[in-house]
């Protein structure tokens, strides 16, 4: 019983602060504190990168969990011809994924703070709850970066994205960006019409997080079907930092989980 008392007071802190300190860090990469004295993220230039093409060439610029600018040439299949589009510089797109994986480690922090070390735990259980409801915010922030929605060719097509770029996006071309793990990823469709005497066949595609060459969809009353799909990326460092301090983290939760169900099964210690 001293024992598990001692666990529940001493070690169950220890864990808490180690844990605290390693999400603060976490915390930090998405913040990006600049040299700035107003605090802003600073900005930071992604190259994008495809393998085996040559297609798609663009920097990407970051600042926290907005993309403040977006330079892209596209070489057309077929015709060669050399297509450059970029945001425009009064506009920035907010990236969802990056936002709400920070709201969900500052709430795992919350939850954290919340029980200082002048708390007393007086069960098992309710450590069990504590370490429960952290790792249910830490797999959400890591679910955030690990799975991008899954979006239909319209939802693309209506998207404020379209209206980001000047010169503006030609009818025939859709753009996409979201966040795959450590990457930031561009996916540009090339679309053609489909004229009224071949849509007898027209199926339209469901959600996806990446279309295939074939998709179709209806947009506008006018029916398309999409001809390329080029997909580029770059690696974001700081994202690759999160993912491992959530991993991290979330061994620290059940490594104590355990540690306690150990002690409560050996001595059953009333829960209440």
């Amino acid at each position: 019983e001293e024992e598990f008392k001692w666990l529940l007071q001493e070690e169950v802190h220890a864990v808490l602060k180690q844990l605290q300190d390693i999400l603060k860090e976490a915390s930090h990469r998405f913040a990006l504190p600049a040299g700035g004295a107003e605090g802003a993220a600073k900005q930071e230039s992604f190259v994008l990168s495809t393998a085996g093409t040559d297609q798609v060439k663009g920097v990407l610029t970051l600042q926290g969990d907005a993309l403040c600018q977006a330079d892209v040439n596209l070489k057309m299949p077929r015709s060669n011809q050399l297509l450059h589009f970029a945001f425009r510089e009064d506009k920035q797109w907010k990236l969802q994924q990056i936002q709400d994986a920070r709201n969900h480690v500052n709430q795992a922090i919350y939850l954290l703070m919340k029980r200082d070390v002048n708390y007393h735990f007086k069960t098992g259980s309710e450590v069990l709850k504590l370490m429960d409801a952290v790792m249910l915010q830490l797999s959400r922030a890591r679910n955030r970066l690990t799975t991008p929605a899954t979006l239909t060719l319209p939802e693309i097509a209506s998207s404020g994205l379209t209206r980001m770029f000047a010169p503006a996006l030609p009818p025939d071309i859709l753009v996409n960006f979201y966040i795959n793990l450590n990457k930031l990823c561009l996916t540009i469709y090339q679309l053609h019409v489909l004229q009224p005497s071949t849509t007898k066949n027209f199926k339209p595609a469901g959600g996806s997080i990446l279309h295939n060459p074939g998709a179709m969809f209806e947009f506008g009353n006018q029916r398309y079907e999409v001809s390329h799909v080029h997909k580029v990326e770059c690696v974001v460092p700081w994202l690759n930092d999160a993912l491992v301090f959530f991993t991290v983290s979330l061994q620290l939760c059940q490594q104590l989980k355990d540690k306690i169900s150990v002690f409560s099964s050996y001595w059953n210690y009333k829960p209440y």
